[in-house]
């Protein structure tokens, strides 16, 4: 499976305006789940910019400085990414550069593994979806509405039916949603 996971406004963005999404850090809860579901995955699919944001993880001892941390960089440092980007020529920690499309190295990663993977950044999980690739949505909305910037969801072609799997409201008032094609 294919898994799309996301931090977004009540309006649908998972980021704003100015590119700020301070709204969108999870408390201590919520990134429990995070490792939880982290931990669970064989593989990442990830644009230039999620890459850059993540690689502190695998890069940055200071990211260490709780046991929870520790235990989320351990699990996103095992996890095999492959990076799609135009402009770097060079990745770092558990990572390879796309070499093949979008459909081409989700078929390989998801042969090289018995579990499910995930893909992230805006843009590059909107190719995912738009390729029928992407078959479970975990979406965190968090209580705000920002008006405008980096929609969660592109414009498709075609309606895409889901079924709610489940939902769960943090003591922050960020409720996730878990859906499933139907």
């Amino acid at each position: 499976m294919l898994i799309y996971s996301m931090s977004a406004s009540v309006d649908g963005f998972i980021y704003d305006r100015e590119g700020d999404f301070d709204w969108g850090v999870p408390d201590e809860e919520q990134f429990r789940v995070h490792l939880e579901q982290t931990a669970a995955l064989g593989g990442f699919l990830c644009g230039r910019k999620l890459y850059e944001a993540m690689v502190v993880w695998e890069t940055d001892p200071a990211m260490r400085a709780t046991e929870l941390e520790s235990a989320f960089a351990d699990a996103w440092s095992a996890l095999p990414k492959v990076v799609f980007s135009r402009t770097l020529d060079r990745v770092e920690g558990n990572a390879r550069l796309a070499t093949g499309t979008l459909a081409e190295e989700a078929a390989a990663l998801a042969a090289s593994t018995d579990r499910d993977l995930a893909i992230g950044g805006a843009t590059l999980a909107a190719e995912a979806i738009e390729l029928g690739l992407v078959d479970e949505f975990h979406i965190f909305r968090c209580p705000v509405v920002v008006g405008g910037g980096r929609p969660l969801l592109p414009p498709v072609t075609a309606r895409i039916d889901l079924t709610l799997v489940a939902a769960r409201t943090f003591a922050s008032r960020v409720v996730y949603e878990h859906y499933s094609r139907a």
